[in-house]
């Protein structure tokens, strides 16, 4: 037995409300074995009283279940945690913004299908033409965190390969806003074939090696869950908000509770609820909602946030995410046009940009 041997079995030790373990959270400061007794230096910020009597109880557990192990020492540092930020401030994940952007706002679901990267296209479109109005164009940047199914690029219509500006990847741009993806850097039938921390420090790069310029605000695509890639970006920016995305159907509610939980657990303030699909026209014009009602306001009153807009279930928006035309831009006075610019207009308000 020895310190290595150790860590490795404290990754059996889950972070209370987290699926990851207290080793690749950073908290296990440092570990050692003599003579039988395995000591081990934990450090935590948290307010929750419960949180450090049962990581050490676990932690003993795991530790006085291997062989060779009579006496456990374990040495528990606790800050308590600030307040959770207001919009606009920083969150808690240790991260430095890059200079220049002054708001970043992550765009997240928990559950996949919801039509989160469609609704973080138009949005960012939306958001550039209002700042443009505004007599600030160009001040919009969108990051492609979906390492595995970047579907940004067809939907922006931007092809090519991003330059380098010394150790800096320059971001592509259309429709008024500045995108970097994991699409711009592989073919686009080859598929991304990474281990979480691969993808952790890729999330880091288009953070940090990245020219973005002067942004006054960022979006950042989230892929579904509440993994590797949440993980990271909540570790590397300091993010002034989210705002999740769902569908009103149960299914998908449920789990954007708790993304929506996993965000507050970390600090990052909700600027609120999307609901996509809400509804669509039938041929006689009149409101079917195809995937039932009132999911994402109940969503939001469940987080205590509110509801920033429903999207509705409209052909166009489709069409035009596949040419690379979104509704925004291409049909701005249409239906979702309108609801889109709306959430955008709200978002800047909250903001304070």
């Amino acid at each position: 037995m020895n310190s290595d041997a150790i860590k490795e079995a404290l990754k059996q030790v889950k972070y209370p409300g987290f699926s990851r373990d207290i080793v690749s959270f950073g908290l296990v400061r440092s570990a050692a074995f003599d003579a039988g007794t395995a000591k081990v230096s934990i450090a935590l910020t948290t307010s929750d009283p419960k949180v450090p009597t049962f990581l050490k109880t676990e932690i003993e557990q795991c530790l006085r279940a291997h062989p060779g192990i009579t006496d456990v020492i374990i040495e528990l540092a606790v800050s308590p945690a600030k307040a959770p930020p207001k919009p606009g401030q920083a969150n808690l994940g240790g991260g430095t913004a890059p200079a220049g952007i002054k708001r970043s706002v992550a765009i997240a679901s928990g559950k996949g299908g919801v039509g989160k990267s469609t609704f973080a296209v138009n949005l960012a479109c939306a958001l550039a033409q209002v700042l443009e109005a505004r007599g600030r164009p160009g001040r919009v940047g969108l990051m492609d965190c979906d390492i595995y199914g970047p579907s940004v690029p067809l939907m922006m219509g931007i092809e090519g390969r991003p330059e380098i500006d010394g150790e800096s990847l320059v971001p592509l741009e259309r429709h008024g806003v500045k995108v970097m993806s994991m699409g711009f850097l592989v073919d686009d039938n080859t598929p991304v074939v990474w281990r979480g921390p691969m993808v952790m420090k890729t999330i880091q790069q288009f953070v940090q090696n990245v020219k973005w310029g002067e942004l006054d605000i960022l979006l950042v695509d989230l892929p579904p869950g509440t993994g590797d890639a949440q993980l990271s970006l909540v570790q590397t920016l300091p993010l002034d908000g989210a705002v999740l995305v769902t569908t009103p159907q149960t299914a998908a509610t449920n789990i954007a509770r708790k993304g929506g939980i996993m965000f507050q657990k970390v600090n990052v303030p909700l600027l609120g609820v999307a609901e996509n699909m809400s509804w669509f026209e039938d041929a006689n014009g009149t409101r079917q909602s195809l995937f039932g009602e009132g999911g994402g306001a109940a969503t939001a009153e469940a987080l205590g946030t509110g509801l920033l807009g429903q999207v509705p279930l409209f052909a166009e928006i489709r069409a035009g995410g596949d040419c690379g035309l979104p509704v925004v831009v291409n049909n701005p006075a249409s239906k979702p046009g309108q609801v889109f610019r709306s959430i955008a207009e709200t978002l800047l308000t909250r903001l304070k940009v």
